[in-house]
C-alpha cells in the first residue's frame, strides 16, 4: 500500500490559554485545511526566539490543544544556537524538553520545543489491513531524486487519522521531495 508522504515545515501548536495571552481577544481562524481531519494552518505566525536569534512567520496550527510546544527541525534549532538541543520525541511528549520564547505583536510566553519524530498517521481500519500497531516503529522506502528508506518512524493508529507519513522538512530535502510523494513500508 502507498502512503503519501508529507513534509511538515516548523510550526506552534497553543493551548487556549497560552493562544489567549499571545493574541488577546482574536480567533484562530483556518486558512488551509491539513490531511489529517479537522486540523488546519491557522492565519496566525509568530517569532521563534532565542537570544537575538529569530525565525520569523512560524506557523500556528489548530485546533488548540492541551498543552503548547513549537516543532522545528533540527537546521532550525542549529540556526537558533538552541542549547540544549530540542530532543526528538513524538508530538505531545514534553518530559525534560528545552524551551523556546514565541511572541506575536502583542506578547511573548516560552513553550517546549521538540524535533518531531517522524511518524504515520493511520486509521484502525488501515492499520489492521496492514497489521500495524499502535508506537510500532517501521520503515518506509521513499522515491523521488533521492530515494531514501527511513527507519525508526512511528506508527501513531487513532480512528480520525487519515494514512500518511510526516517527515520534517530536513528529512524531506534528504529525500528530495517535491509535490506529491508516496512511500511504500518495507518488510
Amino acid at each position: 500500500m502507498k502512503i503519501l508522504t508529507e513534509v511538515s515545515a516548523r510550526h506552534i501548536h497553543l493551548s487556549e490559554k497560552d493562544f489567549e495571552k499571545l493574541f488577546g481577544k482574536e480567533k484562530l481562524n483556518p486558512l488551509k485545511q491539513l490531511s489529517q481531519p479537522g486540523e488546519f494552518a491557522s492565519d496566525k505566525t509568530v517569532e521563534l526566539i532565542n537570544g537575538n536569534k529569530k525565525i520569523m512567520n512560524a506557523r500556528i496550527l489548530g485546533p488548540f490543544r492541551e498543552n503548547s510546544q513549537a516543532e522545528i527541525a533540527l537546521t532550525d534549532a542549529y540556526l537558533l544556537k538552541l542549547k540544549p538541543l530540542p530532543k526528538i520525541k513524538v508530538s505531545g511528549d514534553l518530559a525534560d524538553t528545552t524551551k523556546i520564547e514565541v511572541r506575536s505583536k502583542k506578547a511573548k510566553i516560552k513553550i517546549p520545543c521538540i524535533i518531531a519524530q517522524r511518524h504515520i498517521h493511520i486509521s484502525k481500519e488501515e492499520a489492521k489491513k496492514m497489521k500495524l500497531k499502535n508506537n510500532q516503529r517501521v520503515s518506509v522506502k521513499v522515491k523521488g531524486l533521492r530515494e531514501i528508506t527511513f527507519h525508526n518512524i512511528v506508527v501513531r493508529v487513532d480512528e480520525h487519522y487519515r494514512l500518511s507519513l510526516h517527515l520534517d522538512t530536513d528529512e524531506g530535502n534528504a529525500a528530495g521531495i517535491f509535490g506529491k510523494t508516496f512511500g511504500e513500508l518495507v518488510k
